[in-house]
């Protein structure tokens, strides 16, 4: 099923912690006994530098956690003391990271924002220490340098990086519904002016090395080294190390300047970025995108504004009050606590709780090199896994091996990877027509039309030909899988895996055990859709599975609302000043009408009246006319190459007229509309949970926000419940329920939450 493009800013949750940088300032001097007790940082002097060595021994990347900073606090200040240390340096003992942030539970164990505050300030305290160092401390960084991490950094007297791929310095607390709380928002404008911060604090996007220097965020930089008597990673560290001795040495003995001459055109953009009115005009051109982007459902961009604005307007000292202040003020809020649920979520979806498989899957077939088939050879083939792309004709071949080339050349475009390294993984991809050398395969995943005989007719042709542990896999949307398995010689090996488009860009992968898949089968699917970088939820067999389920009855009243008279323009605009990140005529257009039109049908006849709403056949007659959507150039609204802005599809609304009904006043505001949409989804979604369908409501609000884009500020269904309360939400389907019948009938499990206020889908 099709999803939704515009969740970018959240797919990076899982792949780093979070900088909240919390502890207390630093205040007493280490003893010999606390500096053998020492895990997590320890130094040692050469010559006259201090090397201290970060390294947390219980995680794969560096916190500031509450031991590491106490260390952190005892080491500098024994460096301080000792007379024989002339300059520092800060380097991370562990591969691919500096430091990654900060662990997010010491913001959720407080208990108000006056306690978050506190945190934010001792932090500041403990930065301003490191910045005003009478030693010059020189960061060196080789890996993701990020949060609270690049605070630490910034603090710095002087930064050296690797140009190593996993060098990136960003700051991601935007994501979570923060801002940088440990001086960020004051000391980044200065270093890389107002535009590139606000670029860095509002998107959270990752900074190479590269650019970082090109920004002014990194002095210098460093190349890795490769393989020699040890590995990559671990010379180029060594190199690192004595690069930024080196440097240390120098600028301590004021060989090196620790502030290089500004160029020319640098020192332009200084001198028109002091004028009143065009900083003035910098923060209304900022605010004005940021509320068309977020619609102001987002608290914390528009404060990162006012903290940046009253730093440079007021001064430092009011600049750090307005930080610690909004700093606590936003984890108290619903949106962060949202966000935060989420990325709690994404950490739990990346893990395989079914266990290690008994065999990787080294070779992996798809059958179908349509948009879907393509996509997951897409992102296979680049993890070093043997992908064999079959279609039944030429054509459709080699416009699916030519997706694949072309998704890897536009990396090769943007320098993320070269085209040796292109060429080397296209050499893992082979396209044929029939099912030779199928008889290696591990798994082969299914992305043919969404056709029960076809799907019967292909995992015969596959049973025949592959080893008898080869798994079969079914990218359907909607048809339980069980009723696929019923033409499989060993059911216990089929699976569902259902993957959402564009594939490269969407995270989640649901997949689809029935009562006969055996756990060693979805081990090895959540092996295959880890390894290609999913999140994953597994939900139980059923027609539609969770995310089909959830969104059926949402796009049958978004056809509702058509037919009552709101255009496609008024429906998207109403679901996004929600949050949604897309709309839902948008939404419609990106599933495809005749997608949409089949799973109404389907789900209809499994469901019965419950299911219903708009009337099915006014996306039949789209089909008909050729209206199926962006893929034909014409659905909702009209899609013409090279255009962005698309206009509404004029031929729909004779259409609309045939089957016009009459909205009842009494259901038909805006915010009604927007709850009859909503309280579809979300009934749908508790049902799901109420038949077991769902697991638990972690994995309920994951896919419904990561496949289906339910806004990502409410959390997901059941933490939009919790919020909300259900007794609200109960009070507001009766009163739709009045008018529109059972298709708002709450579910059992919801009115049970609705009539015990003590009830909660999450703690």
């Amino acid at each position: 099923m099709a999803g939704v493009r515009a969740l970018g800013v959240l797919s990076k949750l899982t792949s780093r912690k979070y900088a909240l940088l919390t502890g207390s300032s630093l205040r007493t001097f280490s003893v010999a006994s606390t500096m053998l007790a020492r895990t997590h940082v320890n130094y040692e002097v050469k010559g006259d530098v201090a090397v201290v060595r970060i390294n947390d021994p219980n995680s794969k990347v560096n916190t500031l956690s509450v031991q590491m900073q106490k260390e952190m606090e005892e080491v500098m200040n024994e460096v301080w003391a000792n007379n024989s240390v002339q300059s520092a340096v800060l380097i991370s003992s562990k591969p691919g990271c500096f430091i990654a942030g900060a662990d997010i539970n010491m913001i959720q164990a407080c208990n108000s924002s006056e306690e978050v505050t506190k945190l934010s300030q001792e932090g500041q305290k403990m930065f301003e220490k490191v910045a005003n160092s009478p030693k010059p401390i020189i960061a060196a960084i080789n890996g993701s340098c990020l949060g609270g991490g690049l605070e630490f950094a910034i603090a710095c007297q002087y930064r050296i990086a690797t140009k190593s791929k996993k060098t990136v310095l960003g700051t991601p607390e935007v994501m979570l519904g923060l801002l940088p709380g440990a001086g960020g928002t004051q000391r980044l404008p200065k270093m890389v002016g107002l535009p590139s911060a606000f670029d860095m604090m509002l998107t959270g996007r990752n900074i190479r090395a590269d650019k970082a220097k090109k920004m002014g965020l990194v002095d210098q930089l460093v190349d890795p080294l490769g393989p020699g008597l040890k590995i990559p990673e671990e010379r180029t560290i060594d190199y690192l190390e004595e690069v930024a001795i080196e440097y240390a040495k120098g600028i301590a003995s004021r060989k090196i300047p620790l502030h290089k001459e500004k160029a020319m055109m640098q020192k332009i953009q200084d001198y028109i970025m002091s004028f009143e009115f065009v900083q003035s005009q910098i923060y209304k051109t900022v605010k004005g995108k940021v509320m068309k982007q977020s619609k102001g459902l987002y608290p914390a961009p528009l404060k990162i504004i006012e903290c940046v604005k009253t730093g440079v307007q007021q001064g430092p000292v009011a600049g750090y009050a307005a930080e610690s202040h909004n700093f606590g003020q936003l984890a108290r809020t619903p949106e962060s606590g949202a966000l935060i649920g989420l990325y709690h979520g994404q950490v739990v979806c990346k893990k395989n709780r079914f266990g290690t498989p008994q065999r990787e899957v080294k070779t992996l077939g798809i059958l179908g090199a349509g948009l879907m088939g393509a996509g997951i050879a897409q992102v296979t083939v680049d993890k070093g896994v043997n992908t064999i792309l079959k279609d039944t004709t030429e054509a459709g071949l080699a416009r699916g091996l030519q997706q694949v080339y072309k998704g890897l050349n536009d990396k090769t475009k943007k320098r993320s990877i070269t085209s040796f390294e292109r060429d080397s993984i296209l050499s893992n991809l082979t396209g044929q027509l029939d099912y030779s050398t199928f008889e290696n395969a591990d798994m082969v995943i299914e992305a043919v039309f969404e056709d029960i005989n076809i799907k019967h007719a292909v995992i015969k042709e596959v049973e025949a030909v592959v080893p008898p542990h080869c798994i079969f896999a079914s990218n359907t949307s909607a048809l339980p899988i069980k009723d696929i398995a019923a033409a499989s010689k060993r059911p216990d090996k089929v699976i569902g895996m259902h993957y959402f488009s564009p594939v490269d860009k969407m995270q989640l992968l649901e997949i689809i055990t029935t009562d006969k898949t055996s756990k060693d089968t979805t081990a090895s699917a959540v092996a295959v859709g880890l390894k290609q970088g999913k999140v994953i939820i597994v939900v139980g067999d059923g027609p539609g599975f969770y995310t089909t389920r959830c969104l059926a009855p949402m796009l049958a009243e978004a056809v509702r609302i058509f037919q009552e008279g709101a255009d496609p323009k008024k429906l998207d605009a109403l679901t996004t000043s929600f949050g949604f990140p897309v709309g839902a005529a948008t939404l419609i257009d990106e599933v495809g009408i005749d997608v949409a039109a089949h799973v109404a049908e389907d789900l209809g006849k499994a469901f019965g009246s419950r299911f219903g709403g708009g009337n099915v056949e006014v996306l039949k007659t789209m089909v008909d006319l050729g209206f199926k959507g962006r893929k034909s150039g014409k659905g909702c609204y009209l899609y013409l190459p090279g255009l962005k802005l698309k206009n509404v599809n004029p031929e729909i609304e004779d259409i609309l007229k045939k089957y016009r009904l009459t909205p009842n006043p009494a259901v038909s505001s805006d915010s009604d509309v927007q709850y009859r949409l909503i309280t579809r989804f979300v009934n749908e979604a508790v049902l799901c949970l109420q038949e077991g369908i769902l697991n638990n409501p972690l994995e309920g609000d994951i896919g419904a926000v990561f496949g289906l884009g339910f806004p990502p500020c409410l959390g997901g269904p059941f933490r939009f419940v919790d919020s909300f309360g259900a007794d609200k939400l109960v009070e507001k389907m009766r009163r739709f329920e009045a008018v529109y019948g059972n298709h708002f009938t709450p579910c059992q499990l919801l009115l049970d939450h609705a009539n015990d206020p003590s009830k909660k889908f999450h703690k």
